[in-house]
């Protein structure tokens, strides 16, 4: 009987001092923070999880300004280059195309002026309500416009570059000079016969103000899909 207990005894002591050797190289490590909390003893965590666990506001912070500055630039990139409109009719064929989505850039006018040969989207009259009208520049402010024998006459020189209607049987109101005043441009359609422009007293002369900005990209599928060529 005295030697089974000496084996107990033993045995128990062999088990304590593996228990040590376990909890002295950092094993178990659940079981002693469970021992300390009973205890009231203060909780050991590694550095390295303190260490992450600080970095992780910072991180979620730097990805909350990254996504926030990519959805910004997004939109602004929608606002200056991505609105759309439609085009109606055939006035601009065959550049443009009958149901053609377009692609606005608003923002090129403000670094310069609207130029000859332009393609422009813009409000008639400046009706908010009216249908965005698609046309290309022809007269500048300032200029004196006339359409005479199916040709169009820039200060009484024939209006050669930069033009794509030729042999203009109606010349509307334009059979007489028009001069242009500082903010006020002259449009046609490139398919003239089937174009309703500045040859019209409606539509007349379109002022900067009522330009919504610079067509320059056709954005509906099909072969058209690209840039638009001027």
């Amino acid at each position: 009987m005295q030697d089974l207990n000496f084996r107990k005894k033993r045995k128990k002591r062999n088990i304590k001092n593996k228990n040590r050797i376990k909890y002295k190289n950092g094993g178990n490590k659940k079981y002693l923070r469970q021992k300390r909390r009973k205890r009231g003893m203060p909780l050991y965590f590694p550095k390295e999880k303190l260490a992450a666990a600080a970095r992780q506001p910072k991180e979620i912070l730097c990805w909350a300004i990254e996504i926030v500055a990519v959805c910004l630039l997004a939109f602004i990139l929608v606002v200056l280059f991505g609105q759309r409109v439609s085009n109606a009719g055939d006035a601009m064929s065959p550049i443009l195309k009958n149901g053609d989505v377009l692609l606005v850039n608003r923002m090129i006018y403000n670094a310069k002026k609207p130029a000859r040969g332009d393609i422009i989207a813009f409000k008639p009259n400046g009706n908010e309500n009216a249908h965005y009208s698609v046309k290309r520049i022809v007269g500048l402010p300032g200029e004196t416009v006339q359409i005479q024998d199916g040709q169009v006459y820039i200060d009484g020189e024939v209006l050669v570059k930069d033009i794509y209607s030729y042999e203009i049987v109606d010349a509307g109101v334009a059979s007489e000079e028009i001069e242009l005043k500082s903010d006020e441009y002259f449009v046609l359609g490139d398919n003239h016969e089937s174009s309703v422009d500045s040859r019209m007293a409606d539509i007349g002369n379109v002022k900067r103000e009522d330009i919504y900005g610079k067509i320059w990209f056709v954005a509906s599928g099909g072969a058209d899909f690209g840039f638009v060529k001027n």
